[in-house]
């Protein structure tokens, strides 16, 4: 039986429903997007999306698929610039500052922004140059032996050190799938980030790989801040803290995981949830 009270199921969610999206803001907001809208030419996919993001938390991005939470996602670092016709409106602070102002250099946004893709994608060179490559072009080693510190350092993070510290002069290609996986981790974290967006990290992976990487994000939430897209709401609620549920474009519903998953405000929430659809 559905919940009379619950909002209706309808494409077209408004303005006049917002107050039912929840706990857009999050204490201690380290990210905050206000009015987002994201167009590809004509298509109008991400429709004024506000929502913030706390420090030291994970939120999960859940939705159908084409609902536009990976276009979200990369809002965040700037990734769509790459889309040629994609045009973003609307603003996103990081730390109070519009990281869509003129003046930001998207070089460092990305460090400080980093993103883990759903394909592990080493770079064809050794495991060590992997993760070396990028604090060697910021500039963040003064010698060879700070180098080789930071690279241990974020691969005993990333929960890989012990399997490849015998091996670091082999190609990254070489390891397998979820190893390749906690590389591309380690190598997002050796740049120092602040923040760390995840586009479904764990679906090329078996679920042994899976379980690493999901203790992984656990783990990296003591330093980080952490978005992740997923089509698992298993791991959706085993990972975050909070989840957004994102449908036709639309930012539908946001707040603590287990309420989401078990008390949902909207219908459309509920629909995905409990598979009616998705």
């Amino acid at each position: 039986m559905r919940n009379p009270e619950k909002q209706p199921s309808t494409a077209a969610f408004s303005r006049e429903h917002a107050a039912t999206v929840g706990e857009v803001h999050a204490p201690r907001a380290r990210i905050q997007c206000r009015t987002v809208d994201v167009h590809y030419g004509e298509k109008h996919a991400i429709h004024d999306v506000n929502l913030d993001i706390g420090h030291n938390e994970v939120i999960a991005l859940i939705g159908p698929s084409g609902c536009g939470k990976s276009t979200f996602l990369r809002c965040l670092n700037r990734m769509n610039d790459t889309i040629v016709g994609c045009r973003v409106t609307g603003e996103i602070l990081m730390d109070g500052q519009n990281i869509y102002d003129e003046s930001m250099d998207v070089v460092p946004l990305r460090a400080q922004v980093g993103m883990v893709f759903q394909k592990p994608n080493p770079i064809p060179k050794s495991i060590f140059e992997n993760v070396a490559y990028g604090p060697r072009i910021h500039g963040l080693a003064g010698s060879k032996l700070e180098l080789e510190e930071i690279v241990e350092t974020s691969l005993r993070r990333a929960g890989l050190w012990d399997e490849v510290k015998d091996q670091l002069l082999h190609p990254g290609t070489s390891l397998s799938g979820g190893q390749q996986q906690r590389l591309c981790i380690a190598r997002t974290i050796a740049v120092n980030p602040e923040v760390i967006l995840m586009d479904e990290p764990c679906s090329a992976l078996d679920p042994i790989a899976t379980a690493k990487i999901e203790q992984l994000i656990d783990e990296l939430r003591e330093d980080y801040t952490i978005a992740i897209v997923t089509h698992s709401m298993q791991q959706a609620a085993r990972v975050s803290q909070r989840t957004a549920y994102f449908h036709l474009g639309r930012l539908i519903e946001v707040g603590d995981t287990a309420q989401i998953f078990t008390n949902p405000r909207h219908q459309l929430t509920e629909d995905y949830i409990t598979g009616r659809f998705g």
